[in-house]
């Protein structure tokens, strides 16, 4: 803006200097300032537009770089590779010592991974439990005594009447237990509780944390952010949908928190 002050001054002056128009000093600097502040509206009102556009594009990249993050926690919840390389060792173990109770590992992995290329979408509640049951028995097989899981539901026909966004829960528990289990030999106590009143649905993963808990609380609070799992949930039930967790010293617990009269709002 200033140089282009600057550069109206010499161009008056030299119009001035070879005639073209007659000095007044008063008409001069009255021209002056009305084109100075007329460059500056002009600059004013560009920078807004372009500080509106720069915001605009800022938004569109956010969107789009949350997106490919978004879809890249899914591949990685389908496909995560410790939870894939444990479960084959597990099953190549266990056909050697166990043969049926491989068959019946593989039959639980079959339906796990079948289902995990469907992708996001709505599911009822029954096959959500029925996937996390899957993948519950698979982690079960390899800890063996380590993992005893209690599950707190409705009755079947409040149950019958719930839906949910696929693999929620699911990607909830592993990466809870991902986090807990890998790190203590005691037995772990999972408890999950679900309730439907009013239309709002509550299910609460708690997790009785072990007695040596300063590495795995500290990994814990690193990892109990599932944002890209409340965004699924809000697309699906509205944005009071939300997920949320703690840890203290004895315990790790995470809510998730969905209405179902706001679905498809």
């Amino acid at each position: 803006m200033f140089a282009s002050v600057v550069s109206m001054t010499l161009v008056m002056l030299i119009m001035v200097n070879v005639g073209w128009i007659e000095y007044d000093h008063h008409a001069f600097v009255a021209d002056l300032l009305f084109d100075t502040l007329k460059t500056g509206g002009f600059t004013l009102i560009f920078l807004l537009y372009f500080l509106r556009h720069h915001r605009e594009l800022n938004a569109l990249k956010s969107s789009f770089e949350y997106k490919l993050m978004a879809e890249n926690d899914m591949i990685k919840a389908r496909m995560a590779p410790h939870f894939f390389f444990n479960t084959l060792n597990t099953l190549v173990s266990l056909i050697e010592s166990n043969p049926p109770k491989a068959a019946s590992l593989l039959q639980h992995i079959s339906a796990l991974f079948r289902a995990s290329f469907n992708g996001a979408h709505e599911i009822s509640f029954e096959e959500e439990i029925a996937l996390c049951e899957h993948y519950l028995a698979i982690e079960t097989s390899r800890l063996a005594d380590k993992l005893e899981v209690s599950w707190q539901l409705p009755d079947e026909d409040i149950m019958y009447d719930m839906v949910i966004t696929a693999f929620t829960l699911q990607s909830v528990l592993e990466r809870m237990l991902l986090n807990v289990v890998e790190m203590t030999t005691e037995t772990i106590h999972v408890t999950i509780k679900v309730t439907w009143q009013q239309h709002w649905v509550a299910i609460t993963v708690d997790i009785a944390l072990p007695k040596n808990t300063l590495i795995i609380n500290h990994d814990l609070r690193q990892h109990m952010d599932f944002h890209i799992q409340a965004e699924r949930l809000r697309a699906y039930f509205g944005q009071s949908a939300d997920i949320k967790s703690k840890v203290t010293r004895t315990q790790a617990v995470t809510t998730i928190h969905y209405s179902l009269y706001d679905a498809g709002s």
